[in-house]
Order: C-alpha cells, then structure tokens, then sequence
C-alpha cells in the first residue's frame, strides 16, 4: 500500500501510458515498461510514492488481478497524515485512474485517447489546487503567527525585568490568568484549523463524473448504460458517484446540434474544475476576514491575560514592596 501526495506526478504517469498505448503497446507490458524506467534510490528500491505505486500495481497485475484492480489496491482508502489534504487528492487521482480504466475496458472505448484526456484533467486539477494553497497560504500563516502573541507578552515582560512567570505560578490572580490564557489559545487554535479545514475544497475530483461519462460514450454506449456504468466504478474505487445528473442538458444539446456528446461532456467537466477553482478561491478571500474573529475573541483576550495583565500585578507587587 502507498501513498502520494501530488497530482502533476500521477498526470505524468497517465499521459505516459497514454503515449505507449497509442504506440501499440499492450497494457500490461506499459505498466511493466514505467516500472523498469524508475530510477532505483539509494537502497536499490524505488524512491517515491508514484514509484512505489506504480511498482505495487505491477506486483498486482502479475498475481492474476486486472489492472485496474490493481490500482486500487496499490493505493490506500485512508490517507491520514500529516499533509492529509495533498495525500488524500492523490490518492483520489489513483482512484479515479482506475475508474477511467474500468468505464474504457467496460465501454471499449479507446483507451489510449480516454488516457491522455484523464492526464489533461488531472493536470487541470493540479493548477486548481496551486491556486487554491496559495490564496490559503496567507491567512493560513497569519493564523499561525497570531498564536503566539500571548506567549510573546510574557517574554515582553521577562525582558523588562518583571518576574511575570512567578506571577503566573506563584499567586492566584496569575494562576487564574495562566489558566484562562491557555484555555483561550487552545480555543483559537481549534477555531483557526476548523476555519481553514472549512476554506479547503470538500469535492477533490470535480468534474471527475463527466470526464468518466465522456469516455463511456466515447466507447458507443448507451446513455443509460454509461451512466450504470460510471456509477459503478465510482462505487468500486471508492469515489463520490453523484455528478452525473448534470449532464442531461449536455446530452440533449448534443442530441439537437448532433454533435458528438464526449466533446461537450469534457468541457462541461473543465467547466466544473474552473467552478470549484473559483469557489474555493472566494472561501480563501472570505477566510482572511473570518480569521479576525478568534484573533479577536480569544487571541487578544489571551495576550492580555498572560502578557498584560501578570506584568501589572508584578508592577503593582514591585511598587508595594518598595513603599
């Protein structure tokens, strides 16, 4: 089992079976040729989690299990981690390479073409999610900086030669300062992460269903047999299978124009990348005025609570004592 953690590499790979089935090269022995151009590391084994998925759905393949099988199994449902957002993107990427591959061989429509196209949508989604991690990059760093604004109060005070760390644990004013402090830092970091989790795009594979349902109909298949067919390969790698209702007013302007429905179906998809890339670009400017509210009701309070407020007690305390 593997993980990955980048589409561009798993559009590489896509466009590069492509290209070898294009040529004429069996399926099977194009997955066996990607394999044999991977560059061992140091350890004489595969470097990489595209490497490594790619060598898996080899192994796979050669114990008797179909190819797109063996995709699946070479990529894990759950990818929990420390960069789970990435991971979990690619991971869908791998799914949806083997849903391609089940609606061309159950369609027979030409896998080379239905390759390189899903390549071409995978890339797309990439440039989403650069646009999508740089318009969070900065709310996402303020959100990390204003955290520690309480913690720099109390250094503040050390610096000025007030004893505020013996004020927070050696009194009870301080000690009900340190606690409340704390408690309000631990909720604004809950809040921040639960305000970027929200800015994040919740669909990782926009378009994903039209893009299967242009290479079902591509193939020659019914209407109603393609979408069985997208439908169920969705559910068996284990992706979202709603999205397809969408394209009735596609199918019907291609049925009235007479014009091939794969073409309009694939721009419709584009069409959807380019929603989703929007939205989650509006979320990401939203979220720069949203942050202000946990720096607001819990940051500052914090910052007055364990910076502030211990600083005048040892003022205060100092002034008593001198008197």
């Amino acid at each position: 089992m593997v993980e990955s953690g980048s589409l561009e590499p798993v559009a590489g790979v896509v466009q590069r079976l492509g290209v070898l089935l294009a040529a004429g090269v069996a399926p099977i022995s194009a997955w066996g040729y990607l394999a044999e151009s991977l560059e061992p590391s140091s350890r004489g084994r595969p470097d990489g989690d595209v490497a490594r998925a790619i060598v898996a759905t080899v192994a796979t393949r050669s114990a008797g299990e179909p190819i797109a099988e063996a995709i699946l199994a070479a990529v894990p449902r759950d990818a929990a981690s420390p960069r789970r957002n990435a991971r979990v993107s690619a991971a869908a990427a791998w799914r949806g390479l083997a849903a391609a591959w089940f609606v061309a061989s159950d369609a027979g429509a030409p896998l080379a073409r239905s390759l390189r196209d899903f390549a071409t949508s995978l890339r797309d989604l990439a440039e989403t999610q650069r646009d999508v991690a740089v318009a969070l990059a900065g709310p996402a760093a303020t959100a990390r900086f204003v955290t520690v604004l309480p913690v720099v109060g109390i250094l503040f005070g050390l610096g000025l030669g007030f004893d505020t760390l013996g004020v927070l644990f050696g009194t009870i004013p301080g000690a009900l300062c340190l606690v409340a402090g704390i408690a309000l830092m631990l909720a604004a970091r809950a809040w921040n992460r639960r305000l970027l989790r929200a800015a994040r795009p919740a669909d990782l594979t926009p378009g994903l269903s039209l893009e299967l349902l242009a290479i079902a109909v591509s193939g020659g298949a019914a209407l109603d047999r393609a979408r069985a067919t997208v439908i169920e390969a969705l559910e068996r790698c284990g992706l979202p299978s709603a999205g397809t209702g969408g394209a009735d007013s596609v199918l019907e302007l291609s049925r009235r124009a007479g014009i091939p429905a794969a073409a309009l179906l694939r721009a419709e998809a584009e069409q959807a990348r380019a929603e989703a890339r929007f939205a989650a670009q509006a979320k990401a400017a939203a979220l720069s005025v949203t942050l202000m509210m946990p720096l607001g009701l819990c940051i500052l309070p914090a910052f007055l609570l364990l910076g502030v407020a211990p600083l005048m007690i040892a003022v205060v305390s100092v002034t008593v004592v001198g008197l």
